[in-house]
């Protein structure tokens, strides 16, 4: 695969969903596919969504004019689709968790039998192991997009960082699918950066941690045991502890794990301080520091077992220094921004 190939793809990602992303906005407009203000949420109007369709299109079409490398990404992009498909309609009419989860289960059981297997174990259970992995980092992703260009911000860094990860590895099909991701989530941004005039919604943020949760299983279905977590942990090291947040402070605080609310950590930065426009950057730069740790770890500048301990040891050190951002409740420290969003 030459660099040539390479860099139209990419370019081809980004005009794509650079150029469709306003017309789907005002199509979602035209439609009543919005996200209205109300309960949780702290943005002042309504947003329309539509702008995860871009995406999608920007990352697929490309992959598809070049052709479609082999019989696993064939199979990851279909699925991804169709999860990106699913949030769609979760977007136009909200669906049950035991449906979405039903449905991301199987998809990614398809994956899993294409031959990806996180090899954890080394035995039998590395097969629901690795559908577990897909379906929680999906939704992980999924639960991140709560604010003004976050999640976009985050994709760009963290695919791009991964998709040179997969092409030290000589894994070129999945390190092209990254690089078609990443120039999509930059051609999406403009349009979600702070104040958004378009959010992904649910078809964008289920279709990019999938085909993130994918690709990181993928890239470590080869890798020996001892580099295995934290070839998994690092890609999706924001997604991973903004999750790790939510749950530890809902269970200590004896709430609801699916409640609503703006408890993410994109919220407690917000809270303590953050502009956010510089959240948003904030999550970017470290989904860049961790996805850089994980390439010189392919690049054996640094062992696979202290790179496992210093990202283990990261994402417990922010989950437990950022509960105590947890008092600093809105209206209380701060004015609520007009781009927060509320997430499960």
């Amino acid at each position: 695969m030459s660099a040539s190939s390479i860099l139209v793809a990419g370019l081809a990602g980004f005009l794509l969903s650079a150029a469709s992303t306003g017309p789907l906005g005002r199509l979602a407009t035209r439609w009543g596919l919005t996200d209205r203000p109300g309960g949780y949420k702290l943005h002042a109007r309504p947003v329309p969504y539509l702008g995860g369709i871009a995406i999608m299109l920007g990352t697929v079409l490309p992959m598809i004019f070049l052709g479609l490398p082999d019989r696993t990404i064939t199979v990851v992009i279909c699925a991804a689709v169709a999860v990106s498909l699913l949030g769609l309609i979760d977007d136009v009419k909200p669906l049950s968790p035991f449906i979405r989860l039903g449905v991301e289960s199987v998809v990614a059981a398809g994956v899993m039998l294409s031959g990806v297997r996180v090899p954890v174990t080394g035995g039998w259970l590395d097969a629901p192991l690795t559908v577990l992995w897909i379906v929680v980092i999906t939704n992980s992703f999924n639960l991140l997009d709560n604010l003004d260009g976050a999640l976009g911000a985050i994709t760009t860094t963290g695919a791009a960082l991964l998709a040179a990860t997969a092409f030290a590895e000589s894994h070129y099909a999945v390190g092209l699918l990254l690089t078609t991701l990443c120039f999509a989530s930059l051609g999406f941004l403009p349009h979600n950066w702070a104040p958004a005039k378009v959010f992904m919604g649910d078809s964008g943020s289920l279709f990019i941690g999938f085909v993130l949760a994918c690709s990181t299983a993928v890239l470590a279905t080869d890798r020996a045991t001892d580099g295995v977590i934290a070839s998994l942990l690092l890609p999706t090291f924001v997604a991973t502890v903004d999750t790790g947040i939510v749950m530890l402070s809902r269970v200590r605080d004896g709430r609801p794990l699916l409640m609503g609310g703006t408890d993410h950590l994109s919220h407690r930065l917000y809270w303590l301080g953050l502009s956010v426009r510089l959240t948003a950057v904030a999550l970017a730069g470290i989904a860049a520091i961790s996805g850089a740790l994980g390439l010189v770890m392919t690049l054996h500048v640094t062992s696979p077992l202290i790179t496992t301990v210093v990202a283990i040891g990261m994402a417990i050190l922010l989950i437990g220094l950022l509960q105590k951002a947890r008092s600093l409740e809105p209206g209380r420290s701060r004015k609520p921004p007009i781009s927060i969003s509320e997430r499960r």
